[in-house]
């Protein structure tokens, strides 16, 4: 499925979602139907969300080229995920952080870290831990983290990720309601206390459950 990623790739570069040339490379190199139910393989290259089960999907590769082109990513981070699904995003970001970075990526759904975690291991991506945990309060063992970036969405910002940003570090969330558009917020550490941000437009995520998020109903 070589042709048709390169393909998908192009067209992300035309439309502007895919801005350097590292992301570019990333998307290139990582096999997006590896990370997706067998049933649904013939459209990996389609730029769309697909459902992965349990009512999550895999996010549209246009979004994920445009989390890495907005992290502004760079080799040897140590970076906290929030929301692993089948691990794809996961998978590119680990292409742009190399072997001497890390990603740390939560999953509150047992199946789907597990899953995961195989599609990672695979794949040869060794420098992904996935965390069996509830996301919305990150995950402090690791923290500070240089990038941490959520693939749901959340009512508001969760705080414990904003306290485990590292000063210069960046945070990547949708905000909003849980059925209807969201926001895209980007927000920088400026000091201890002090945060600036910005919006960059509307998304639709599924909801982030958790703790410091949506509950569980």
């Amino acid at each position: 499925m070589e042709k048709e990623r390169k393909t998908l790739v192009e067209k992300l570069e035309d439309y502007g979602y895919i801005k350097t040339e590292k992301v570019r490379n990333a998307m290139l190199k990582v096999p997006r139907e590896e990370f997706i139910p067998p049933e649904n393989r013939q459209h990996a290259y389609k730029d769309q969300p697909l459902p992965i089960g349990e009512g999550q999907t895999i996010s549209a590769p246009h979004m994920v080229a445009m989390i890495c082109e907005t992290l502004e990513l760079q080799e040897g981070m140590k970076i906290l995920e929030i929301g692993a699904g089948f691990g794809y995003n996961a998978a590119v970001v680990a292409e742009l952080i190399g072997p001497e970075g890390h990603l740390f990526t939560t999953e509150r759904i047992e199946s789907l870290a597990q899953m995961a975690e195989e599609n990672l291991k695979r794949t040869g991506y060794d420098n992904v831990t996935v965390l069996h945990i509830d996301g919305t309060k990150g995950f402090k063992e690791e923290a500070p983290f240089d990038r941490i970036y959520a693939t749901a969405s959340a009512p508001k910002v969760p705080e414990p990720l904003k306290d485990q940003l590292k000063i210069g570090g960046r945070l990547l969330t949708p905000i909003g309601p849980q059925a209807y558009l969201q926001e895209l917020v980007c927000i920088i550490r400026k000091d201890q206390h002090k945060f600036r941000s910005h919006k960059l437009g509307g998304v639709a995520f599924v909801p982030m459950i958790g703790k410091h998020g949506w509950p569980e109903d």
